[in-house]
């Protein structure tokens, strides 16, 4: 495939319900231009079929990881994830990072959590899948305390602020946007977009979540992602194919592939 070819580079396609499963998914997008896939894992139950997915598709990737608001009971290790990651077709350690919307209370576990896949991620030098919500502050401390600029990775469905940007950045991660970036009331993180370079963007859905624009409200899947690309070309006043030629090669560099 060449660079004209967009990536997907967040979605949970089990939990996408489409007629035809998984087949019907990965058809619609790549008939939309989409070539590769980064399937994410939540929690440990689902993983396997994230895992087998990844290893039925050539057109998909697969993480492995624990999402913030997946429950605290769940005892996970480092070496848990070393485990699970240590395959070709598992490229990055997630999602994972902090949610101080959904969870409430001493949320101490939810930071050594964290703590722990930045970790495992740099034992076995793969990007981390950064969910971050109304927890900036926090993640970007953490980030940076536990050493994860030495492998990088990706604040997943960026909402926060420019500054919030740029220290990820500086942390050598890359900024994904979804189709929240679509939306009509979405004009600070259109800001956000606006002026970010182009070489640090990266574009996923979060499907089934998060439909973008003309699909908001309805069940998100990566034959969408190309409305996120086209949103960014807007505001940024370049051509779309330059929007997705840039990040397929973010994200081919970002986890070292050739798509």
């Amino acid at each position: 495939m060449n660079n004209q070819y967009l990536v997907d580079s967040h979605c949970h396609i089990p939990l996408i319900e489409l007629e035809g499963g998984a087949d019907a998914v990965i058809g619609a997008a790549q008939g939309a231009g989409v070539g590769h896939i980064l399937c994410v894992s939540i929690d440990l139950v689902s993983y396997p079929e994230i895992k087998h997915l990844a290893d039925s598709y050539s057109c998909i990737s697969a993480s492995a990881g624990v999402h913030p608001n997946s429950a605290r009971e769940i005892e996970l290790t480092e070496q848990n994830l070393l485990a699970l990651a240590d395959d070709e077709k598992v490229i990055a350690i997630g999602e994972t990072g902090l949610d101080y919307y959904r969870s409430q209370g001493d949320l101490e576990w939810q930071r050594q959590r964290f703590r722990t896949h930045i970790r495992a991620a740099k034992q076995i030098g793969k990007p981390l899948i950064i969910h971050s919500r109304e927890a900036r502050g926090d993640v970007i401390k953490i980030l940076a305390e536990e050493g994860a600029d030495a492998v990088g990775g990706i604040m997943h469905c960026f909402v926060d602020d420019l500054k919030t940007a740029q220290q990820a950045m500086d942390l050598n991660f890359y900024i994904s946007f979804s189709g929240i970036v679509t939306f009509r009331n979405a004009n600070d993180l259109q800001e956000v977009a606006r002026q970010l370079p182009l070489d640090r963007i990266l574009v996923e859905t979060d499907a089934p979540y998060l439909a973008p624009v003309p699909y908001r409200g309805k069940q998100n899947q990566p034959a969408y992602v190309r409305h996120v690309a086209e949103k960014i070309a807007e505001l940024q006043e370049i051509d779309p194919e330059e929007v997705v030629s840039a990040t397929t090669r973010n994200f081919e560099r970002l986890f070292r592939l050739q798509i």
